[in-house]
Order: C-alpha cells, then structure tokens, then sequence
C-alpha cells in the first residue's frame, strides 16, 4: 500500500520523502571512504541513516492510518552531520598538506644551541607546575649563600643547618648542647 499522496496529504508525504533523503544522505555518508572521517562517525552515519530510511519505508509502505511521530531532527541532524563529515575532511586534508617540521630527538646532556628551531608561543598551554618550596634552598639574589633557619635573626651568627636525611620537608633541628 502507498501511503504518499501529495493532493490529499502533502505534508505527511513530504515528510515521508524528506526522511528517506535524510537517511539516505547519512547512508552514503557513512559508506563513503572519506578520510578524516573516523570509524565512530561512520558508524553513527549509518545507523542513523538506516533508522530514517526504515521509518520513512514503514510511513510509506507499511503504516495503514492512525497516529505517527514527526521527528523534526530528521530535517536537521543531516544538515549538521554533512557539516561535521565536511569539516573532518577539510582539517585531515589542510593537516595533511601543512609543511612538517622536522622532530629532534631529545637528548638531556646535550649542549644548549640558541640557533636550534624553538615550539611556537601557545597562550593555550597548560602553565608549568612550580617546584616545590624548599626553606633550604638558596635565594634567587644570593646564588651560594646559606639560609638561616626560620625564625632566625639575619646577620647573627647561629648553628648551621644540619642535613635532614629522609625527609627534604623537615626544618633543621639544632645542635644538642653538651651536658655539663
């Protein structure tokens, strides 16, 4: 039985047709070996195209009257599918055509070259995690020279600080007095 009957009930007929083009659309789309497109995709493609193409043959073929849905994402989701699938193509296509630089190898104990080619500046990049604060670590201005124990006084001469073994976070203790 054919339900389309364009004098007596265009807008369910048009309905009908636009979905079997929408899910013929997502089809081809999924089927087609476009690169840059990815297999996930793909598969959404054709499982969605199949679901609108079966509806749309089960509205016109199948379905005797009463009540059905009208699914107006299957009017939309092609259109947007057709511009994901596009713009897929288009940056697999623009990364592939793009000059490559060349990868250097990384090596810890080389020497530092100022005329070796640099990462271009990205605003977006995650900042570097700061060390962590160590009281014992000599200052930026004073390259060398000892820190004093917290809670010192500056410029009085005080117990040097003894090396802590296990533990980099523990404050120095202070030399035990001889007994006596």
């Amino acid at each position: 039985m054919n339900n389309l009957d364009f004098s007596n009930e265009p807008g369910f007929s048009w309905y009908v047709v636009l979905l079997a083009l929408s899910g013929t659309i997502m089809l081809v789309l999924g089927v087609l070996p476009l690169r840059g497109l990815k297999v996930g995709m793909r598969i959404l493609n054709i499982a969605i195209g199949l679901a609108f193409a079966g509806y749309a043959y089960y509205l016109a073929f199948v379905f005797e009257g009463g009540t059905y849905r009208i699914f107006f994402q299957a009017l939309i989701l092609p259109i947007a599918m057709i511009v994901t699938t596009v713009k897929a193509v288009v940056e697999r296509s623009n990364a592939k055509n793009a000059p490559q630089q060349p990868v250097t190898p990384y090596t810890p104990h080389a020497p530092y070259n100022p005329n070796a080619p640099q990462a271009p500046y990205n605003p977006n990049a995650a900042a570097p995690q700061a060390a962590a604060f160590n009281p014992n670590a000599p200052q930026a201005g004073q390259p060398g020279q000892p820190v004093a124990p917290q809670g010192a006084v500056p410029n009085q001469p005080s117990a040097p600080a003894q090396p802590v073994a296990d533990n980099p976070y523990a404050q120095p203790q202070p030399p035990q007095q001889p007994a006596g």
